[in-house]
């Protein structure tokens, strides 16, 4: 079995879960025991990335700058990433970001729009950045489609491209689909990236793996949008059994979720109805909060909200659009709408 490389996301993923509230004081000491454990790569920054503290996304504790200066002084070997969606960040947010040592930056577009992300791609690999093209939302095309916008990022110069199921709506064979047949015609290492709406954010990841990818996500107790993600000590454990190689001590990560991942959550990290539905209804992951926060507003259930969402195949940067879904569902009610 080959070596598989592990990118941590519990620090900006898992800044959904706690609504972004996550201080640098806590994220360094989450970095410092993933760096311990010998975790390849962590993800830092706010849910949505950088530039994603807005009234739109929500407002996180403090300035990107201040986490990433508190993270880049407790590395010793691990590497510093961000995530960057086009439209929410930008090429000088990215430069703002490297004066903290920041190496890696995941440009992610909606699958069918990875062309919005050809300058970011450019910009890091002339900057001496790895770039990795993240491609979400991934269930919403099928492979053939995918593997057209994974060339894409191949050819801006991206050094892995990523197929994420940002809903958490694919079954293994859709993630042996999608993997298989881009692994086949890319010439650079292929990722995955899984959410756990339907269960099966660790049975997708390992079908990604068996069907080439090399590089794979997870976060301490799950910790993520949604559902979450790959848990990732459960992660390393079913690698360890399968015979991959990861770097990562399986005990070190155990240790850092009971003494202090868990400590840090607002609520455990369950699949129930509201999660549940996102995955059923392919709606994208961090429409949660909202649709819930709507459905107490307007009288209806959030349910409801997320099956119309993946219906009308909603995507990131589409959150105005659960109010409007909202208040349709409570005039559908004959509810009176103020």
């Amino acid at each position: 079995m080959g070596k598989i490389r592990i990118i941590d996301s519990t620090l900006r993923d898992g800044m959904h879960a706690v609504s972004h509230q996550l201080t640098p004081e806590q994220m360094a000491m989450v970095a410092a025991k993933l760096d311990e454990a010998g975790v390849d790569t962590i993800e830092v920054g706010h849910g949505d990335g950088l530039g994603g503290s807005s009234f739109q996304y929500g407002f996180t504790k403090c300035p990107d700058a201040e986490y990433f200066k508190a993270v880049s002084a407790v590395l010793t070997k691990t590497k510093l990433a961000v995530l960057l969606i086009p439209g929410i960040g930008t090429v000088e947010d990215l430069e703002r970001a490297m004066e903290y040592g920041v190496k890696t930056v995941r440009v992610a577009t909606h699958v069918t729009e990875a062309d919005a992300g050809e300058q970011h791609i450019k910009f890091a690999k002339k900057n001496g950045l790895e770039a990795i093209g993240f491609l979400m939302m991934s269930h919403m095309a099928p492979p053939e489609k995918v593997l057209e916008q994974a060339k894409l990022f191949e050819s801006y110069g991206a050094d892995t491209v990523y197929i994420t199921d940002s809903a958490g709506a694919m079954l293994p064979a859709d993630v042996t689909a999608r993997i298989k047949l881009v692994r086949q015609e890319l010439s650079i290492p292929i990722g995955f990236h899984a959410h756990n709406n339907l269960g099966l954010a660790i049975g997708n990841t390992l079908a990604a793996i068996q069907a080439g990818a090399t590089s794979v996500d997870g976060t301490v107790c799950g910790l993520g949008a949604g559902a979450g993600n790959s848990q990732l000590e459960a992660l390393i454990a079913v690698l360890n059994k399968a015979g991959y190689t990861t770097g990562v001590d399986l005990y070190k990560l155990m240790d850092l979720s009971r003494d202090v991942v868990e400590g840090l959550m607002h609520r455990p990290q369950v699949i129930n109805g509201d999660t549940l539905a996102i995955g059923y209804a392919g709606a994208y992951g961090s429409f949660l909060l909202h649709s819930r926060r709507a459905a107490e507003k307007f009288g209806v259930d959030a349910r409801d909200i997320l099956l119309e969402l993946g219906r009308r195949k909603t995507v990131g940067g589409q959150e105005d659009m659960i109010i409007d879904v909202a208040i349709e569902l409570a005039k559908s009610k004959g509810s009176k709408v103020i």
